[in-house]
């Protein structure tokens, strides 16, 4: 059976013309499908009307416990449930979640190396719980999955959500015929970030 997992960037979530049309064009997409989100534009501008100053190194977050906080509330509640309202709109049976909900994605804490992260989670092979989320997909559900995942130990952590996105698709290949999609504002996978026209043909799995 055919699953799609779609994962959706800054371009689209931080334009409402183009997330509506987008969700609408998704929710028309036939087959199981999962949607994976960020936000992170919108969780600092409200980090910021909140007095808290955003940390980025290389375009990576830190996440603090203040700042933790901030993109449970937006990744998990503004920008999630929106986008399942909308979703239910166009017909589509959407169910919003983090890795904790289920204890479907399960991470470890990012280890201090030349820098702390703070509270972010990494993946491995065995943090999706596959068998699970496909009993959510076989009844029909269509997840919604932003960028939040757990420790097993209480302990949400901020997780990158191009890598929940690869980290569903791989695990959920071995049960459905796979295909991973990222919408995003560059053409594609650039050998040069700086060049716009070093797009890579072809990646292999």
């Amino acid at each position: 059976m055919k699953l799609y997992v779609i994962k959706i960037g800054g371009n689209v979530i931080d334009n409402s013309a183009n997330l509506h049309q987008f969700l609408k064009d998704f929710a028309a997409l036939k087959g199981l499908k999962i949607l994976v989100h960020g936000g992170g534009k919108v969780a600092t501008q409200i980090s910021s009307s909140l007095g808290i100053e955003a940390k980025l190194v290389d375009g990576r977050r830190i996440t603090d416990i203040e700042t933790l906080r901030v993109v449970t509330m937006v990744y998990a509640g503004l920008i999630n449930k929106n986008m399942v309202a909308q979703l239910q709109r166009y017909g589509n049976n959407a169910i919003g979640l983090t890795g904790a909900d289920g204890n479907f994605i399960r991470a470890k804490k990012r280890p201090v190396k030349t820098i702390d992260y703070g509270f972010v989670g990494d993946l491995d092979d065995k943090s999706v719980d596959a068998k699970n989320i496909s009993k959510l997909l076989d009844a029909s559900f269509t997840p919604v999955f932003c960028a939040l995942t757990h420790d097993g130990d209480g302990q949400m952590l901020n997780t990158n959500a191009d890598t929940i996105a690869a980290a569903l698709a791989v695990a959920l290949a071995k049960i459905y015929d796979t295909t991973l999609i990222y919408c995003f504002e560059k053409k594609g996978v650039l050998q040069d970030i700086d060049d716009e026209d070093s797009l890579i043909a072809e990646i292999d799995p």
